[in-house]
């Protein structure tokens, strides 16, 4: 290269070449970003079904198996996607977690949950919401779970795009109706189930607010508004701990372990009191320790709840891991055991292939496309601290249990979203009682106009119609696109 070559002009032309294609590059990057997590679901949905096709062989079925195990893989992204928010979401919301730290927690637990404690056995047909004689032949049953699948994993899809914590369980439910009126009529459909469904809609998140707003009350009367509230702190927080340990343990024994122990409510309830007491022991003198040089301000109390929070939110993956993963992998059983032996009115063992879709599907779900959910739970509808957040987890399994008790069936998805509303509407409330109060003690011409008042709302209430509409629409949407689904899958012959 001669000197001329290196003249400024050149060397300019050089670099505004350079800065072309970086920006180039930097634009490329910038578009395939949102990209790569779509990519890489993609690339697992496929592996999915050619693990099921190198598992039957050469099976004459071989394609109707690939199909549904591709369904079932894509149920399984999206329950991770949408489903775990209401796990983790209040500890990320409330700083007890990072997110990539939560996503890893969750993405353990909720696999060990499946695959430990998973149902291995299922209904033929979701929750009784279809009568199995109706549906005449093993054709009809396979399209049916076909389009039961299909159609929840689009909604809950839809559902996660938008924003909206929805309950797979109900998507899943509601799919399971639309195929079967469309296969069998409105005469095959247990309406007295689905009456209970919808009772839930409201049963849930009220229970859930309720329970989440009674311990908040309790946790700032005797401990955020104590003029000592470090010694405060020392009294309470062990008892408020053990109530979650023994409420957890019993949570688990029936919800998460159920398919490993069979228990009932007045053994788990026992066994939920014993570790309750065991844990209240052990975390007094923890609690002293950890309460030494504290100050004495609310700020200081959230060191105090962090790790309980941290290890409810492992439980409730667990948890959920053991429960929902049949959402996605229970149709997609019935369909093999259907293919495989002709049988679809008995009971459906899930074969340890299919729960591996489900555990890893749950976990790819998460943490490709679950960190949206996650901050709208999060920290989106009302602002969370460690002990506002301690309060909702503790609610979701309080409300579970007290549900199974009486009887009703409740979304565990609507339970954890109507907690956090519930310490939002309380501190809403609460926050008005005390500037009464305060107005009472120290009269002021003018102290916060109606309409600033009302600018300063701890709930958003764009997302409680967002959510609202989007819990009331999950089982109609889903059923009639399932209609859709197996009117038009049908046509193939099984």
């Amino acid at each position: 290269m001669s000197d001329k070559d290196l003249e400024p002009r050149h060397l300019e032309t050089l670099d505004r070449d350079l800065g072309r294609f970086a920006n180039l590059e930097a634009a490329a990057a910038y578009v395939s970003r949102p990209l790569v997590a779509p990519g890489i679901g993609f690339v697992f949905i496929i592996l999915a079904g050619l693990a099921a096709a190198m598992l039957l062989g050469q099976s004459g079925e071989m394609l109707i198996v690939v199909t549904a195990a591709v369904f079932g893989a894509y149920m399984a992204l999206n329950i991770g996607a949408n489903d775990v928010a209401n796990n983790m979401g209040p500890a990320v919301g409330a700083n007890a977690l990072s997110m990539g730290g939560a996503i890893i927690i969750a993405a353990v637990f909720e696999s060990a949950g499946a695959l430990i404690a998973g149902a291995d056995v299922v209904s033929t047909i979701a929750k009784g919401i279809v009568a199995p004689e109706a549906l005449d032949t093993p054709a009809t049953f396979i399209w049916a779970m076909m389009a039961a699948l299909l159609a929840s994993a689009l909604w809950v899809n839809l559902a996660t795009w938008i924003g909206a914590p929805v309950s797979t369980t109900h998507a899943v439910v509601g799919g399971v109706v639309g195929a079967g009126i469309a296969g069998a009529g409105f005469g095959a459909v247990s309406w007295d189930q689905m009456f209970a469904i919808a009772a839930s809609w409201v049963i849930s998140p009220v229970m859930g607010g309720v329970v989440a707003a009674g311990f908040l009350w309790l946790i700032k009367s005797r401990i955020v508004y104590r003029e000592d509230k470090i010694a405060a702190a020392r009294v309470w927080v062990p008892v408020l701990v053990g109530i979650m340990a023994g409420t957890f343990a019993a949570y688990l024994v029936m919800k998460g372990l159920k398919q490993l122990v069979e228990v009932s409510m007045g053994v788990a309830l026992l066994l939920g009191l014993g570790v309750g007491l065991g844990c209240w022991l052990l975390m007094i003198p923890v609690t002293r320790r950890q309460s030494r040089g504290l100050e004495n301000r609310n700020k200081s109390l959230k060191v105090l709840f962090g790790i309980p929070l941290v290890a409810s939110a492992a439980l409730l993956s667990f948890a959920h891991g053991a429960n929902d993963v049949a959402n996605a992998v229970g149709p997609l059983a019935a369909i093999v055991q259907t293919v495989q032996t002709g049988d679809f009115n008995g009971d459906v063992t899930i074969p340890l292939w299919v729960m591996l879709i489900g555990a890893f599907g749950i976990s790819f779900g998460l943490s490709l496309f679950g960190p949206k959910l996650i901050r709208m739970v999060g920290s989106e509808i009302t602002k969370l601290n460690p002990m506002r957040a301690y309060c909702v987890a503790l609610s979701a399994a309080i409300t579970v249990i007290l549900a199974s008790w009486l009887g009703l069936p409740v979304s565990s998805t609507h339970i954890a979203v109507g907690a956090i509303f519930g310490v939002g509407f309380f501190r809403e409330w609460d926050a008005e009682r005390r500037l009464k109060q305060a107005r009472v003690a120290v009269p002021r011409p003018e102290y916060i106009p109606a309409d600033e008042r009302r600018r300063r709302k701890l709930v958003r209430r764009l997302h409680v119609l967002t959510i609202g509409a989007a819990w009331v629409v999950t089982v109609p949407a889903a059923a009639l696109l399932s209609a859709l689904l197996f009117l038009i899958l049908r046509q193939i012959p099984a």
